[in-house]
């Protein structure tokens, strides 16, 4: 069965990209490819730094700061996590949209360079994120940032671990975030496994399949069996309690493989009071607005950009 037919014709063009092979051995080459380097991203229209945060016990980890012009001392900052399946990436690749998200805002925009499964498992990653909001938290006066509107915002797996860190947060006494944005959201480690709750008959098929998934999620696991009191931070599907954890806005395309465990966090987000915003976005495969001036990706950076408004103010 495939769901090419289901799939928006706009978006057409992600179809054709080549496949590739995410293995340990293809690790290397996948992650000196442009598209996830950054190397290839046009220069913003403001200067961009970068700072270190200290991680307890590891390397400070690196932020990516986009704090565009201003004379405002209350702005709101977005701490934001990037995606890669928890394997590839870098936060130099905020560098292509983000300036325009903080323009719009007002608002500062950190991204973190958080260190990579295999090499680095869990919690490694996790405590590189939370690192940074401890970061940002700190420096908010000197950045002009109101540390009551600071939201956590990430995609695919940076989505996962935006909602890992809302739990941490919250179970550690931490900063407490403005909002959780999670943009189609790697949540649920047994997804494409054995134990997968769903096999959606119509999701997965592109971009970011089943295999893919269990390469990333094995990675991040490494040696840890998630069955402690860290089970959520590690995978947030797995949290026994939601509760109290900053408001959510979810995005998701109903081809995309992660569709069911999105729909299930968030009800079960407002199952524990939590306030929840989610859209499904009919005909979207992952990563869907990767493909510019499409309607799916106009409708999503609107519903995106009124979803911030809400929960930053």
């Amino acid at each position: 069965m495939t769901s090419r037919h289901l799939v928006d014709p706009e978006i057409g063009p992600l179809l054709e990209l080549p496949s590739l092979e995410l293995t340990a051995e293809a690790l290397p080459e996948i992650r000196a490819n442009p598209l996830f380097t950054g190397t290839d991203v046009p220069p913003p229209p403001f200067p961009v730094s970068e700072a270190f945060a200290p991680v307890s016990g590891s390397p400070d980890v690196r932020l990516v700061v986009i704090d565009p012009p201003s004379q405002a001392k209350d702005r709101a900052a977005i701490l934001h996590i990037h995606g890669g399946g928890m394997v590839v990436g870098t936060a130099d690749r905020a560098v292509a949209d983000k300036p325009a998200l903080a323009l719009q805002h007002d608002c500062v925009v950190v991204s973190v360079d958080y260190r990579l499964a295999p090499e680095t498992p869990f919690p490694g990653p996790q405590e590189d994120n939370y690192a940074a909001l401890l970061w940002l938290a700190a420096n908010a006066a000197s950045l002009g940032v109101d540390p009551a509107r600071i939201v956590v915002m990430g995609e695919s797996a940076g989505g996962g671990l935006a909602a890992s860190l809302a739990l941490m947060t919250r179970d550690r006494g931490g900063p407490r975030l403005a909002g959780q944005v999670l943009i189609y959201p790697m949540l649920d480690w047994r997804t494409g496994g054995p134990e997968d709750a769903y096999r959606n008959r119509h999701t997965g098929e592109f971009i970011w399949t089943r295999e893919k998934n269990r390469f990333g999620w094995e990675a991040l696991r490494g040696e840890y069996q998630p069955a402690d009191a860290r089970k959520g931070w590690f995978s947030p599907a797995l949290a026994e309690d939601l509760s109290a954890v900053a408001p959510a806005y979810i995005g998701t395309g109903a081809l995309d493989l992660f569709l069911d465990e999105d729909l299930d966090y968030a009800r079960r987000l407002i199952d524990c009071g939590v306030q929840t915003e989610l859209h499904v976005y009919p005909g979207a495969i992952h990563a869907f607005e990767m493909v510019p001036g499409t309607g799916l990706a106009e409708q999503a950076a609107m519903d995106l950009r009124r979803g911030l408004e809400r929960l930053i103010g």
